[in-house]
């Protein structure tokens, strides 16, 4: 797992209106705020491929999406990638934000803004991760 305050897109997080990050002597923990639940971080690598895959079903409405992803079985992360997925889920699948990166001129550079996902919403996302 990774920490938030490390994503690139941990600046939208923070701004984000349905979340409140709370910092203690020795922590920090961020909260989706109508549920409650814990948010928490992490990064997906993926093959040229792979990643070509994930930005493919990103683009695609969610309905459409999980049944490709259900046809055709979901991309497979790798430990190092040309495509990085920040993901930030909270445990009881309400929220979910993400943001995908492509590696080009030594640097990862977004393909998009990070996006939101609230409600059922999460649960075609999850099938992705």
């Amino acid at each position: 797992m990774s920490s938030i305050k490390s994503l690139d897109m941990a600046a939208a997080i923070s701004a984000c209106k349905n979340i409140t990050i709370k910092k203690s002597l020795f922590s920090t923990k961020t909260i989706y705020m109508p549920t409650g639940s814990t948010v928490k971080a992490m990064v997906l690598e993926y093959s040229p491929s792979e990643g070509e895959k994930v930005q493919h079903l990103l683009d695609m409405p969610l309905d459409k999406m999980a049944a490709d992803i259900a046809q055709k079985g979901k991309p497979a992360a790798g430990a190092n990638g040309n495509f990085r997925l920040e993901v930030c889920l909270s445990d009881d699948r309400q929220f979910c934000a993400l943001q995908l990166f492509r590696f080009v001129d030594f640097s990862y550079r977004p393909l998009f803004e990070p996006r939101f996902y609230e409600g059922t919403d999460v649960e075609y996302i999850a099938k992705l991760l």
